[in-house]
């Protein structure tokens, strides 16, 4: 099989993978409402940035990718 269509499938059966914990681990871990994220609200605006969030999930990426190395 062409490499790249191996790399393609990987990528998503990964996404369909983090979609069905995202839907059923979402009811338990509200990411994107943690302490640190933040929201203004004001009159006709309103801005929302996740960065709490953005750390935790970046952490767990790099971890993941950290304990796939050490496989190899």
């Amino acid at each position: 099989m062409n490499p790249v269509a191996k790399i393609l499938i990987i990528i998503g059966a990964a996404l369909i993978l983090v979609g069905v914990v995202w839907q059923v681990g979402g009811r338990f871990l509200q990411l994107g409402k943690l302490p640190g994220d933040i929201f203004i609200e004001k009159e006709n605006f309103k801005f929302y940035f996740p960065i709490t969030t953005c750390i935790l999930i970046s952490v767990a990426v790099s971890l993941i990718f950290y304990i796939i190395r050490l496989l190899k």
